[in-house]
């Protein structure tokens, strides 16, 4: 058994990487990269040089390309010891056109074409836009290399950085933030000091807080290790598809919290998510007054439910729903073959497969909303009656396919040679039925149940759209409409990791309930 699930495990992760190495084509190489900038406010503000340079930014940003400005190479030179301030000062001396160029000025950008189009790079010079006798704005003269990322880079790149593990080295060697190392603690500052409650704390680090303890289920948690499935430059703008999938949603909710600084006041601000920003104190009288170094950035505590969190709920209980409906109703449609219940059940299997989804969805929603269910979720009021609709159009289709499979496994076993021979060993049509062919038939459907909990985290896309239920599944759709490919790819490795570990999970759960199959060398 460990050596199949080490072999399928293996074959998952290739499987894995050949999908997102397939949606990274699709999104980055077949796309306009300039569809990125459909929803941008902030493109239509840039003016002439000054908007070429915020895109190729933003496709670095984005993962497209690899971008480096003249002004960059020259303060590595700099860096390096190669060339000093004063030669620096002097080799920025552009004219207006190439030809106005100070003598020091085109030396160091004859070196600096050459030094990046050796490597492959494009070099690409905007001359100052000129406009009756002035510069015009957003015309500075611009110079700069840029050389696209292949898809084999990009893939390494994804991968190697999707797990971060915290350090006391997160933060720049040459910054001033006194001692780095770890704290731990019995009573988190966050309480005053006064409560028992245990907490890692780094200096140096990422986050303020490595480890620490709540009241909130599964009450330990950890910064230590973070997930980076890529970061959102439109649907959650500078959020990781990760955290947008799993942070609470809704508005805030407040608590009496003490700042480091020993401060106290109501406040939704979560210190255990306290993030390094360099800086950041300096710039804010309020944040001066809250925080003694520059941990300033943290999330709010909100009060309603996670992406994730609404779409495991209603895929999970809609499951539910389909087991124990679906599973009892098809065996007795293969019970009573031909009877009532079997030609009323195959009618209702023909009408769902027929309909398309979406239609049904919508007659639900209508029906709902005649007999006064709340047929939208409202984020701001969310109440348990909001789950009855997106949980009923959800469970109908997948109740008719168990329905439909169940009989078709029950009626395929009772044709066996073993229930002819119980027949014949004086065995009881009810007892050969519930005995053996009912514990057949149930096996392949066993199989799907870890697929079926896995994948209800992944949420509905069309049932969440109409409901407008703010789960898992409408991330993907937002991120579809707004050209978000670091969303797309992340969620289709979430979907990926999901289907692989289902599939394995599946295949150990029917080898549990069936002596029969094995998964070793020996039971060949």
């Amino acid at each position: 058994m460990t050596k199949y699930v080490l072999k399928r495990l293996l074959h998952g992760a290739f499987s894995i990487i050949a999908v997102v190495f397939i949606v990274m084509v699709l999104v980055y190489g077949l796309m306009n990269r300039d569809l990125v900038f459909a929803k941008d406010p902030l493109l239509s503000r840039q003016m002439n040089n000054a908007r070429e340079v915020y895109k190729f930014q933003k496709w670095e940003e984005f993962g497209y390309l690899d971008y480096v400005t003249y002004a960059d190479y020259l303060t590595e030179l700099t860096r390096n010891g190669e060339i000093d301030e004063a030669t620096r000062a002097e080799a920025v001396k552009f004219g207006r056109t190439a030809e106005g160029d100070s003598e020091l000025t085109t030396e160091y950008v004859q070196k600096f074409r050459e030094h990046y189009e050796s490597q492959g790079y494009s070099v690409v010079r905007k001359d100052a836009v000129v406009s009756r006798g002035r510069l015009a704005n957003g015309g500075q003269q611009q110079l700069f290399a840029y050389k696209d990322y292949s898809v084999f880079r990009r893939l390494w790149n994804y991968f190697t950085s999707i797990i971060y593990i915290d350090n006391i080295h997160y933060v720049p060697e040459e910054t001033d933030i006194g001692e780095r190392g770890l704290t731990f603690t019995w009573h988190d500052p966050m309480y005053g000091g006064e409560k028992f409650s245990p907490a890692l704390m780094g200096n140096g680090t990422r986050y303020k807080y490595l480890l620490y303890f709540d009241d909130h289920f599964p009450f330990i948690h950890q910064n230590m290790l973070t997930i980076n499935l890529g970061v959102s430059y439109s649907v959650t703008r500078g959020t990781d598809v990760f955290t947008s999938m799993t942070q609470s949603q809704g508005s805030w909710v407040q608590s009496m919290i003490t700042y480091p600084t020993g401060h106290t006041e109501l406040s939704a601000d979560n210190l255990h998510t306290a993030a390094y920003v360099a800086g950041s104190r300096e710039t804010s009288e309020l944040l001066m007054a809250r925080f003694t170094d520059d941990y300033t950035n943290t999330q709010t505590v909100q009060k309603n439910m996670s992406r994730l969190g609404y779409s495991f709920v209603i895929g999970i209980i809609a499951t539910i729903f389909v087991y124990i409906l679906g599973l009892p109703i098809g065996v007795l449609m293969a019970r009573y073959k031909e009877g009532v219940l079997d030609k009323v059940g195959t009618v209702y299997i023909m009408f769902i497969s027929a309909v398309p989804s979406l239609a049904y969805i919508f007659m639900f929603k209508g029906l709902g909303r005649a007999i006064g269910l709340p047929w939208m979720f409202d984020m701001d009021n969310v109440s348990k009656f909001m789950y009855v609709l997106p949980i009923v159009s959800l469970a109908l289709p997948s109740i008719a396919s168990m329905m439909k499979w169940m009989r078709r496994y029950m009626i395929d076993q009772m044709n066996s040679d073993y229930v002819k021979f119980a027949r014949s060993g004086g065995m009881s049509d009810t007892e050969i039925f519930f005995k053996h062919v009912m514990k057949v038939a149930a096996i392949p459907i066993i199989q799907g149940i870890p697929g079926s909990i896995l994948l209800a985290m992944t949420g509905a896309l069309i049932t969440e759209r109409v409901y407008m239920v703010p789960g898992a599944g409408g991330l993907l759709i937002d991120a579809i409409n707004a050209y978000d490919n670091s969303v797309i790819v992340g969620v289709a490795l979430f979907y990926a990791i999901l289907s692989v570990l289902s599939l394995i999970l599946g295949d150990v759960l029917m080898a549990m309930v069936d002596p029969r199959i094995s998964f070793t060398d020996k039971a060949r």
